[in-house]
């Protein structure tokens, strides 16, 4: 075999990892976010998480993604590792669909699909075309990789010392070690299995011994996932245990199956295929992965308990302050950074809404220790501005799926909005402060409408919150209509306060506060309208407010 022919060897390879890596990634950035929000939303029912897996690694074709996301959530705390374990399984056998279609051998159209592909991503100015066209393209290369490897691999029949390397494998062994080996270095199960597919086509692999690497391929898939765990929690590290415990055991079970029916089962797959080598290597590693799937699914609670057996303990909380999705030990996954961001923005906005509650109750009330937690909790909220956009400035360095890139910039504005809301819930603990050392009176009457008026605004927070977290229009009447209310409300306000300083009903001082509080209360109103629309409309996000003040 000479040099050029291992040049050429090697670039049909280097073209074959491309053409997965591009495929997987247009797949992700494509529909990335919208998989994400249904492996969000169906987890909650481990089987309905498997099929989900199935599903989401079926499209995104790459079980690796799948179980780093999947370890993302658990880390974040998103997902519990129950529903991790669903997940987990049905990537296991999403990924054999790969495999099957690398079966189907289209290295002939391979050219005609890489040029669709090219014409789509320079020509096309439309984003979402853009990225359907990397995963057309990388699909072409993949196949057109696939052909140079099988030309080249001609070459390796005529020498003598790989073809004795390769007939060496004949012990399970060593094939295991091998296809463990593989994986781990190409960080994909899947492009294992397509170089195997294709050597036993080309007969430089006897198909009897096959299995046995696909075993080692199950481990070395899990390789990824565990070195996404290690800067993560402890649950980020359970889960990706969870995977190599499946794998390991399921490999195990399936050692012993095979050393006791091994000629049996390999005459059953290569009858069922039809013939074809290469469908034989596909059926093999699907029927393999179902049948590990099916055999451990109801013991999944066991390897979950052996989890925490390994990693034993909880984290330890090092911050003064929580991060509760983000920071120090989370992943920054591609598909799931953007989700995490939000969930951490949603739970800043959360304690700006307590915190603007308490502080319009200590203004009526004059309550001294919720004037020091309302600074306390302000204190929190400007360490989540700060660390939220911190992770916001990185989060924008990566590449995201392109629904996500196209709203990190409204995130920006959000954290803003909600920081301005909690100096708001500052300055009202500020005129409690105000009021007990100067003695300054509210009447029952001007504290029942501060109240009335704080319930508006307090509302029409939880809406925009819940807006802005969902991505859900169902409340965009509701805060419409409460801001207009907000508004009216506040002029009636002004109004009356007008009227009661020029008749001596109140005192220059408490109207002044009275007025000043009505007036910070519409402006939190304003943000939260901000917050609502910020991710329905990222192109026009702005928090305008922010100059007003």
């Amino acid at each position: 075999m000479s040099i050029t022919e291992v040049f050429t060897l090697f670039g049909g390879l280097g073209f074959f990892l491309f053409g997965m890596k591009l495929m997987s990634e247009g797949l992700e950035k494509a529909a990335g976010a919208k998989m994400r929000g249904i492996l969000e939303f169906f987890t909650q029912n481990r089987f309905i998480g498997m099929i989900v897996g199935i599903v989401f690694t079926a499209i995104i074709q790459s079980s690796n993604a799948t179980t780093v996301m999947v370890v993302s959530f658990v880390n974040s705390g998103l997902m519990t590792l129950m529903q991790a374990t669903g997940v987990i399984l049905g990537a296991n056998i999403g990924t054999t669909v790969t495999g099957q279609l690398i079966a189907f051998n289209l290295s002939d159209i391979a050219p005609l699909v890489v040029i669709i592909g090219v014409v789509m991503v320079m020509f096309c100015k439309k984003q979402n075309v853009k990225k359907i066209g990397e995963v057309i393209l990388g699909f072409g290369i993949l196949f057109m990789g696939l052909r140079i490897m099988g030309e080249s691999m001609e070459a390796v029949k005529e020498s003598p010392k790989i073809l004795e390397f390769l007939g060496s494998l004949e012990s399970p062994f060593s094939a295991i070690l091998v296809g463990f080996v593989i994986t781990a270095v190409l960080q994909s199960s899947s492009a294992t299995v397509g170089i195997i597919l294709l050597m036993v086509s080309q007969g430089l692999l006897e198909f009897t011994i096959c299995p046995f690497m696909i075993l080692g391929c199950n481990i070395g898939s899990c390789v990824s996932a565990l070195a996404a765990s290690l800067s993560g929690k402890k649950d980020a590290k359970r889960a990706a245990l969870i995977h190599l415990l499946f794998n390991v055991v399921g490999s195990v079970i399936m050692f012993i199956i095979l050393l006791l029916a091994q000629g049996p089962i390999t005459d059953a797959l290569v009858y069922i295929s039809g013939g074809n080598m290469a469908r034989a290597v596909a059926n093999v590693h699907t029927l393999m992965k179902v049948f590990e799937v099916a055999i451990l699914f109801p013991f999944m609670g066991w390897i979950v308990k052996a989890t925490y057996k390994i990693v034993p303990g909880t984290d330890e909380v090092e911050d003064e302050y929580e991060l509760r999705y983000i920071g120090k030990g989370n992943i920054m996954a591609p598909t799931t950074a953007f989700s995490n961001g939000v969930h951490e923005i949603a739970h800043m906005g959360r304690a700006a809404i307590e915190n603007l509650k308490i502080s319009m109750h200590t203004l009526c009330d004059l309550n001294e220790e919720e004037i020091e937690e309302v600074y306390k909790r302000e204190e929190y909220i400007d360490f989540l501005n700060r660390k939220i956009t911190d992770y916001l400035v990185k989060v924008n360095e990566i590449e995201l799926p392109f629904a996500d890139a196209r709203l990190i910039g409204a995130l920006f504005h959000v954290v803003n909005d909600i920081e301005r809301i909690g100096d708001h819930a500052e300055n009202f603990a500020d005129s409690a402060k105000d009021r007990i050392e100067r003695g300054i009176e509210f009447s029952e009457k001007a504290k029942k409408q501060l109240q009335d008026m704080t319930e508006e605004v307090v509302q029409i927070l939880e809406y925009s919150l819940d807006m802005f977290m969902n991505r859900n229009p169902r409340h965009m009447q509701d805060i419409l209509t409460l801001e207009d209310d907000i508004d009216e409300r506040e002029r009636k306000l002004q109004r009356a306060h007008v009227k009661r300083l020029t008749k001596n009903k109140c005192t220059p001082e408490a109207g002044m506060l009275f007025s000043d509080t009505i007036s910070g209360l519409e402006r939190v109103a304003d943000h939260a309208t901000n917050i609502a629309f910020a991710i329905l409309n990222p192109d026009n996000a702005s928090s305008e407010e922010d100059e007003e003040e």
